[in-house]
């Protein structure tokens, strides 16, 4: 199976982040948060406090890509955890530079794997959606966790009670989807066959697919194959779920220490309800653009619906996207660029051993 299409990146993708800043600072405007409040309260910021959730910021990614380790060795998918680890880096540069959020990166590591022929094309998508769909099932869990919490407080705010059951529905359908293509492979062979037909009538039979059919065909068996494999390895699938739960409880830290750092602390099921509906609306695979504008007025909005004030709500978004967002956006830039410098350093010397050799 040939690698799938690079994602392509120019000057004209990074002007997405740039404009969904600008909407975010466009909805604080409309929102009547207090722009001279935001500034006096990023002044009281402990820069020690601020560090620590940047170092767990680096820890949530570090045990998240562990996570997708477990399932890749049990695939056999030849990969060192330092290599993983920066797949994932330029992943989440893609994610956020790309308005594809949510299934970009995922392609983009499918990508680098098939390119440097790790492993099988089928074996690499099935770890991916393994591991998404490990992620989607604790997703769920945070989510039911905030209904509790917001049943048991006995203050239930509308708006935040209606999104939690409203993501967990939609999560739990697409759970559902990807559970049964997972073990319907005729499903998955039909849609190629649909797919196939469907393109070769838009083309008026100009391009042939019998290639690429095979190839999709061939994928699918490997990718099915890997997910029968799947069912028989309790031991790696409780070693992902492991680490993705340590990571989730870094992530939750984040705003957390964002929180204390600037002198006022707010409660565990505060941050649990906010960022369970942040995250699992970021995990929801439909490629809508959901990394720079948008989350920050989401979180905004959330924060202030659960009691705290606009000023400081909207304090400690910046600064939590400062970490979640910007700081991993220069991260994964720095992680495109080895990458991409890696490869080409490769071709050139085996370039010239094949100059040399003849002369030999």
């Amino acid at each position: 199976m040939e690698p799938p299409t690079k994602p392509k990146l120019t000057w004209k993708t990074a002007i997405f982040p740039l404009l969904g800043l600008v909407g975010f600072f466009i909805y604080i405007y409309f929102y009547k948060v207090d722009i001279l409040g935001i500034l006096a309260t990023a002044q009281t910021l402990d820069p020690l406090v601020y560090g620590v959730a940047i170092v767990f910021g680096l820890l949530e990614v570090l045990f998240f890509t562990g996570s997708w380790k477990v399932l890749t060795n049990y695939l056999q998918i030849k990969m060192t955890t330092a290599r993983a680890y920066l797949y994932v880096w330029y992943g989440i540069y893609v994610d956020t530079i790309v308005p594809a959020q949510a299934i970009s990166g995922e392609v983009t590591r499918t990508y680098l794997c098939t390119r440097d022929k790790c492993g099988p094309f089928g074996k690499v998508v099935a770890s991916l959606f393994t591991h998404r769909l490990l992620g989607m099932a604790l997703n769920v869990i945070a989510l039911i966790a905030g209904i509790v919490l917001l049943t048991i407080g006995g203050e239930v705010n509308p708006l935040v009670f209606n999104a939690l059951i409203f993501v967990t529905a939609i999560i739990v359908g697409i759970i559902v989807l990807m559970f049964v293509l997972s073990i319907k492979q005729q499903w998955t062979l039909k849609i190629i066959d649909f797919a196939t037909h469907a393109v070769h009538k838009i083309t008026f039979g100009r391009v042939n697919l019998t290639k690429i059919t095979g190839q999709a065909v061939e994928a699918t068996q490997h990718f099915h194959e890997s997910m029968q494999e799947f069912r028989h390895a309790p031991k790696a699938i409780a070693g992902a779920v492991f680490l993705l739960v340590v990571s989730w409880l870094f992530s939750l830290s984040i705003p957390f220490l964002v929180f204390q750092s600037l002198g006022h602390p707010v409660t565990w099921s505060i941050i649990i309800v906010t960022s369970a509906i942040f995250l699992a609306v970021k995990a929801i695979p439909i490629g809508v653009p959901f990394e720079v504008g948008l989350p920050e007025a989401v979180m905004t909005t959330l924060y202030i619906s659960m009691g705290v004030a606009g000023p400081l709500a909207a304090t400690a978004t910046i600064l939590v996207r400062v970490i979640t967002l910007w700081f991993r956006f220069f991260i994964g830039f720095g992680a495109q660029q080895y990458l991409e410098l890696t490869p080409a350093k490769s071709k050139s010397v085996e370039t010239e051993k094949t100059k040399i050799l003849p002369q030999l």
